[in-house]
């Protein structure tokens, strides 16, 4: 069995502005950085056989701290980046609602399948996500991996792993900001034994996590 600990990032200014932020590439806020510091300090409590992140900078400084408590390298996984928007990327949930409402709205109702304009819809995440989490398993039989990625990537893969509609990924599964799912993955198929936990966080942080 191998356990996969999925971290989604600290926070960023986007984030906490409610933009849509998928290839769009900010930094960690300060608070953002408090968290990553939580994490690892949860993480220290645990042996890991490796640390696996998206290459975007969010995740990459989430992970940084964790590498250096763990002294383990960042193994970069292009295939765990967040969703691409396309033309909605870096703007305001608010006003693609506002100056989009049509397509906004056939979005909101069948993310899995509709992608915003030159954007990826939730089955080309799963596409390109799960085997990448397939590779990493491969890789570490019987070990216990970190993977710092996104909320709607991590969202659509633990959807993906308990077989509900990717189309429910947003009202369905919670990933708040710096939170924690693991899923074991056995020989009947992935576990999921935990899901968007943020008690690693103290309280003025956990508070911060809220969606």
């Amino acid at each position: 069995m191998t356990a996969v600990t999925f971290v989604r990032h600290g926070h960023t200014e986007l984030s906490r502005e409610d933009y849509m932020c998928g290839t769009t590439d900010p930094p960690l806020c300060e608070t953002g950085r408090a968290m990553a510091a939580a994490i690892a300090e949860r993480a220290a409590q645990d042996r890991w056989d490796a640390l696996y992140a998206s290459p975007l900078l969010r995740t990459r400084q989430t992970a940084a701290p964790v590498a250096e408590r763990l002294g383990l390298p960042i193994q970069l996984e292009p295939d765990l980046r967040e969703i691409a928007y396309g033309e909605w990327d870096g703007r305001r949930l608010s006003e693609i609602r506002a100056t989009d409402p049509a397509r906004h709205q056939r979005w909101v109702e069948r993310p899995g399948s509709v992608a915003p304009p030159g954007g990826e819809s939730g089955e080309d995440v799963v596409a390109r996500s799960h085997p990448a989490i397939g590779r990493i398993v491969e890789r570490h039989p019987g070990g216990n991996v970190l993977v710092v990625s996104h909320k709607a990537t991590i969202r659509l893969l633990l959807c993906a792993f308990l077989g509900v509609d990717l189309n429910l990924f947003r009202a369905r599964i919670a990933a708040p900001v710096a939170s924690l799912a693991i899923v074991e993955f056995r020989a009947t198929g992935p576990l999921v034994v935990s899901l968007g936990d943020t008690s690693h966080l103290p309280p003025h942080l956990r508070a911060a996590a809220r969606p």
